[in-house]
This record gives structure tokens, sequence and C-alpha cells, in this order.
């Protein structure tokens, strides 16, 4: 048999009766730290979703390497079929996380300035321990 995954008590059995082992095992934090931040949490959701596809994982970094590529390079690196690698770059784009520039017929993409540094100050600020 697995061990449960929390080591808090149930709640009191009655609807609002505090039990007093709750508040031992879950004492309030700082306000300060628990404090809705609405503009920085939707970016950070934005981000983390244009980020929940392998493959997009795999393209930011492969840019972060390269500096800049074509759609049509990227595509080559992934194992699936162009019209989807252009649905995963649009998805990025749409984030913020990289840019296109048109070259003639061609797309090259590169990571949006100060777009990882942008992430990585959302991540900090998330798993800040108060």
């Amino acid at each position: 048999m697995e061990a449960p995954l929390s080591t808090c008590p149930p709640p009191a059995a009655g609807p609002g009766l505090p039990d007093p082992a709750f508040a031992a095992c879950c004492p309030p934090g700082p306000a300060a730290a628990l404090a809705p931040r609405p503009d920085e949490e939707a970016e950070l959701a934005a981000l983390c979703k244009a980020l929940a596809h392998p493959h997009r994982v795999h393209i930011l970094r492969f840019l972060l390497a390269q500096q800049a590529c074509y759609a049509g390079d990227i595509a080559q690196r992934l194992p699936v079929a162009p019209s989807t690698v252009s649905q995963h770059l649009l998805s990025l784009k749409e984030a913020g996380l990289i840019q296109g520039e048109v070259q003639g017929p061609r797309r090259c993409y590169c990571v949006a300035p100060g777009a990882v540094e942008r992430l990585r100050a959302l991540l900090e600020v998330l798993l800040v321990q108060p």
C-alpha cells in the first residue's frame, strides 16, 4: 500500500469547524508572499503553456544554441510534419519567447531578446520560499 501524499490531517468533520491539527500543519505564511499577482501569474501561465510540449522545449533549446535558424531547418530536426513545426513555432512566437523575420521565401527564427530572462525571473518569484 502506498503512503499518502500529504501529511496534513484531514479537515474537521463538521462544516466551519477548524481542526487545531490543521493549523499546526499549515500555518499561515507571510501575506506579501501569497498576495495575488495577476499580471505576473497570467504571464507565467502563458509562457508555461507555450512550453508545455516537448517539441517546443526542444525548439527553444535549439534556437538558444544556434542564435537563429530557418523554419525549414528546424523542421528537419523534429520527427513531425513541417506544418506541425510551424504550429509549434507560432505558439512560441505568440507567447513572446521567439521572434521570426521573413527573408524572401523563408522565415528566420531566433529567441526574443529578454524572453528567457523574463521566464527565469517569473519562475524565481514562483519558487521563492517565504
